[in-house]
């Protein structure tokens, strides 16, 4: 018994130690530099430790703007794109001659440069001294006039950032949801339909009991990567995402490390802790929503 441990955690040990020097270190050292105030990159040094760094970052006003607009992105996104995803993934198993051609043609987002999809939706919606963009093209139609949406108001650029992120999102979300659908057993369905239950009765009760495992894993990892999102508003804005009103937490980050204001380690280790602990929190409250509203059978 005890070779048999010894063989495990030897089988384990590649793993632990890529963990340990890749995962928990940096996390721990992060950590550190997140009180070390003043620290000096090129001397290596700080001048006393404290909680400075988390006070200016909360009194920052930019950091309140990546706060705020990360909030936002997370709250509509993550709702949206996975209520957008099961009502399509809904259609594609109603139509199983074609399914896969349907499932081929809704993943191809996943596997674009996420940078190409950006340009693609920036020429979509941006106005130039040349055209008004094709989205304003078609809102005339109905009479509204012409929206700057890359450089113009709040509301309309948050709006394109959010219809991008819906966009790149749900191939992977149609993906898994098509897949946790053809995996319910049909003896369900027909015997719900031999006893004359409603189609809306059948998809509350059998149906998305079944597949709430996969809509958590979702829900769970669309909040995690709706957090770390940076590329999205790069992509569409440009690098300059503090003038555009557009940042993220995580690009407040990068630019504290390596932006035009960057050189500030510990500022950027308080705010990466904070982006944990909101990340870890949500985490946690969806395991405990998970007990109670998830089917385990």
């Amino acid at each position: 018994m005890e070779k048999s441990k010894s063989k495990a955690w030897l089988y384990l040990l590649p793993a632990i130690i890529f963990l340990g020097a890749f995962m928990v270190y940096p996390l721990i050292d992060v950590f550190i530099y997140s009180f070390e105030e003043g620290y000096n990159s090129a001397s290596q040094s700080y001048f006393g430790t404290g909680t400075y760094n988390y006070l200016y970052i909360l009194h920052d006003p930019y950091f309140l703007m990546a706060l705020k607009n990360t909030f936002i992105l997370v709250l509509v996104t993550v709702p949206l794109s996975t209520l957008l995803s099961l009502l399509i993934s809904l259609a594609l198993a109603s139509v199983k001659k074609i399914r896969g051609l349907f499932q081929t043609v809704y993943f191809l987002p996943y596997v674009t440069n996420t940078l190409a999809v950006g340009m693609v939706f920036m020429i979509l919606f941006k106005k130039t001294p040349y055209t008004e963009g094709l989205v304003n093209i078609i809102l005339s139609f109905f009479g509204q006039a012409p929206i700057d949406f890359i450089t113009g108001p709040y509301w309309a650029k948050m709006l394109v950032l959010c219809v991008y992120t819906v966009w790149v999102v749900m191939p992977f979300k149609i993906l898994v949801l098509t897949s946790a659908l053809a995996s319910v057993k049909e003896e369900y369905y027909s015997a719900a339909r031999v006893d004359g239950t409603t189609s809306f009765r059948i998809f509350t009760k059998i149906t998305l009991p079944m597949i709430s495992p996969m809509i958590f894993y979702l829900v769970i990892t669309g909040f995690i990567g709706a957090f770390k999102a940076y590329s999205d508003a790069v992509a569409i804005f440009g690098t300059d995402l503090n003038a555009a009103e557009m940042n993220t937490i995580v690009g407040y980050i990068y630019d504290m490390l390596y932006g035009n204001s960057g050189g500030y380690p510990s500022y950027a280790s308080a705010a990466a802790i904070v982006l944990f602990v909101i990340v870890l929190t949500i985490t946690v409250i969806n395991l405990l929503v998970r007990k109670k509203h998830v089917f385990n059978g």
